[in-house]
């Protein structure tokens, strides 16, 4: 049955009602396109969120990385070298938080000159490739939103130094939102309402644009995967991706000491005795407090979302389906008069796989400190907290000109 043959959808059928026939036969061929299957996951919200049971994972702190430095840098420069290694920007979000209606990227976080978000992840992303003399292939992945803007802003920057050949642009899955009975919304007379199907979806997204086969080309054993908006993250650090051989683990993760027991970061641990990262709203107190007998936390290391993986590893988790998440979110759509609503709370429900599923998925995780002052400037704000104020200021505690 096509889905606008379902009478439970109401939205969709309203639209097609006030539709011209051009319009349904666009939505139509929308609808056809689209991957209907998260939908099973209303009925099982709760059973999809359940967790196991979490205990503390301990990790590869600064002495032990400044002691073994030089031997964990020349495995990692060994990699890059030898064409093993793939940079994965996750780029698919817009700036609207930052009062940009453009990309995230796109943000100009100089004060003194102009300096994109997008050229200074690219500076620190050529620091290391100036150093190994090798360059590393940047997959940048962008939404249905802002894909076309993305491409353009790199193209009119001249790609920002970095060699065009060693670019590769895809376009992140999109999965359907729906209110709670499953009713899928409209966001235009032509088009369901639809949203970036989470940060773990990146690499199905690689796969369903054609890129395992460049992957495969050139070799790549190491995807490292970071997110956009922190402006001073290591990107393709040696030093991290050899302390990831070195363990013999199939992944790593960049973690910071937590500024507070109750700072909200996810937190790297076990979970069922695998690698796993627990969300700071899904902890108890015990686990918030609990402290080692050095009276540092037991949950102490938070993740900055900037993961190293066996692609071979990736490629054989790909085959099996990411848990899917519900997450319940405000989704502006078209009532079934056609009138726009915008809600003021959760009205409905967004379907996401997460990257902590792909963490848990690994045979074994190398938790990864760094210098909260020297890697970890999340821009989500433009004042207070995680912001570009906040970020600046870091930057120039790091010598960085802007």
């Amino acid at each position: 049955m096509k889905i606008w043959e379902d009478e439970k959808q109401c939205y969709i059928r309203a639209a097609m009602e006030r539709n011209t026939p051009e319009e349904n036969e666009i939505l139509k061929k929308n609808l056809e396109e689209t991957d209907w299957s998260v939908l099973e996951n209303i009925g099982r919200k709760d059973a999809v969120s359940d967790r196991g049971v979490f205990a503390p994972l301990e990790a590869v702190e600064l002495a032990e990385i400044r002691a073994r430095s030089a031997e964990f840098k020349e495995l990692g420069l060994k990699a890059i070298r030898e064409g093993r290694v793939g940079a994965v920007l996750l780029a698919g979000g817009q700036g609207t938080r930052l009062g940009l209606d453009r990309p995230k990227g796109t943000l100009n976080i100089g004060v003194e000159k102009e300096l994109f978000l997008f050229e200074q992840l690219v500076r620190n992303l050529m620091d290391v490739t100036g150093e190994a003399g090798a360059y590393i292939p940047l997959f940048v992945m962008t939404s249905r939103i802002n894909h076309q803007d993305t491409v353009d802003f790199f193209a009119e920057h001249s790609w920002f130094g970095y060699p065009q050949d060693h670019i590769r642009f895809f376009t992140q899955e999109m999965a359907p939102a729906c209110d709670y009975e499953g009713r899928v919304y409209m966001a235009s007379p032509t088009e369901a309402a639809m949203s970036p199907n989470g940060n773990g979806g990146w690499f199905g997204s690689m796969i369903r644009a054609g890129l395992l086969e460049d992957l495969h080309a050139r070799g790549t054993e190491w995807l490292n995967v970071f997110a956009v908006d922190n402006c001073l993250q290591r990107i393709a650090d040696p030093v991290f991706i050899g302390a990831t051989i070195a363990y013999g683990r199939e992944s790593g993760a960049k973690v910071v000491r937590k500024a507070a027991p109750d700072e909200k970061i996810g937190v790297l641990c076990t979970e069922d005795g695998r690698p796993s990262i627990v969300e700071y709203y899904e902890m108890t107190e015990e686990m918030v407090t609990a402290r080692k007998e050095d009276g540092s936390l037991k949950y102490g290391f938070g993740v900055i979302l900037n993961y190293l993986f066996s692609e071979k590893k990736l490629e054989e988790i790909a085959d099996r389906q990411l848990p899917v998440h519900v997450v319940e979110k405000k989704i502006p759509y078209l009532d079934t008069d056609g009138t726009m609503v915008k809600p003021d709370a959760p009205n409905g429900c967004k379907f996401e796989a997460l990257v902590l599923d792909m963490v848990h998925m690994m045979d074994g995780c190398v938790p990864y400190e760094v210098e909260r002052e020297r890697e970890f400037a999340p821009i989500k704000n433009l004042h207070g907290i995680d912001s570009l104020d906040s970020a600046r200021e870091l930057m120039r505690g790091c010598g960085i000109e802007f």
